[in-house]
């Protein structure tokens, strides 16, 4: 996953947006209905709610040939695998047009009235160590092991974030929980390491999941996978991008899912 923030994606790229359409699968984006039942995490202080989420795609599916993710650039409207290592089942994606990809994991659309690049965009993939502080991140990186639980707790714990409590869902057939993460209170970011929040990492030596500004949001989505850990994030800068554009957001954010075995990959 790369360390390049939102703001700081290549200015070379044409800033030139498609208009926004409307995503075919949103009108089966109803999703399934989890059990109500309660999933405990090791943390005391986390209350599981009842959630909603995105159905699984039909099994024709598997029939399909779906070509990966273009590694950077303006992206065409369609559906899209996502490899994440370490795993045999790859994201499956669907966008409509304006999208673009970046380090082939993280697709991101500008808002044309907004002075910030990649006003909205989505992450997907893993991280193994989380940041204890965020705005004093530089070895303070915690190594929290592969399973969800974990995951929540450190996001949970970290200074100068905050977290919702997390909710119960179904991706597919995989079981996991979602949760919204942001900036706590009022940071002074010139006081931070690298003048930036980290959020994890998939190493001690750089951060993977930045923010740059007081507004940042995400919301998570981490699943299991028998056992392992992935996610799939979408956020936004603030709270003045156009609403059709964060609901567009959103609906990309609703169509993931896990595919079959990466074989289905054109290379």
């Amino acid at each position: 996953m790369s360390s390049v923030t939102p703001l700081e994606k290549p200015a070379q790229r044409s800033r030139h947006l498609l208009p926004l359409v409307t995503i075919a699968l949103i009108g089966c984006l109803g999703g399934c209905e989890y059990e109500s039942d309660d999933a405990p995490l090791p943390s005391a202080t986390s209350q599981v709610s009842e959630a909603r989420t995105v159905s699984p795609l039909p099994e024709s599916r598997g029939t399909r040939t779906v070509p990966p993710l273009p590694e950077s650039g303006d992206i065409d409207a369609g559906t899209y695998l996502v490899p994440v290592a370490g795993y045999k089942e790859p994201f499956e994606i669907t966008v409509p047009g304006g999208w673009f990809a970046f380090d082939g994991n993280s697709l991101g659309k500008d808002d044309p009235d907004h002075p910030a690049e990649w006003a909205v965009y989505l992450t997907l993939g893993s991280a193994d160590y989380v940041a204890q502080d965020a705005c004093t991140w530089r070895g303070a990186l915690a190594d929290v092991g592969p399973s969800v639980e974990a995951f929540i707790r450190a996001m949970a714990a970290q200074s100068s974030t905050a977290s919702t409590p997390p909710v119960k869902v179904m991706v597919g057939d995989y079981a996991g929980f979602e949760f919204d993460h942001s900036v706590e209170g009022s940071v002074d970011f010139n006081a931070c390491d690298g003048g930036k929040l980290c959020i994890h990492a998939l190493h001690t030596q750089g951060c993977s999941r930045l923010y740059s500004t007081q507004n940042e949001h995400e919301t998570y989505r981490v699943v299991d996978l028998e056992g392992q850990r992935a996610f799939v994030a979408v956020g936004y800068i603030d709270e003045s991008i156009n609403p059709e554009l964060m609901r567009e957001a959103r609906a990309v954010f609703d169509s993931t899912v896990f595919s079959p075995p990466s074989d289905q990959l054109i290379r």
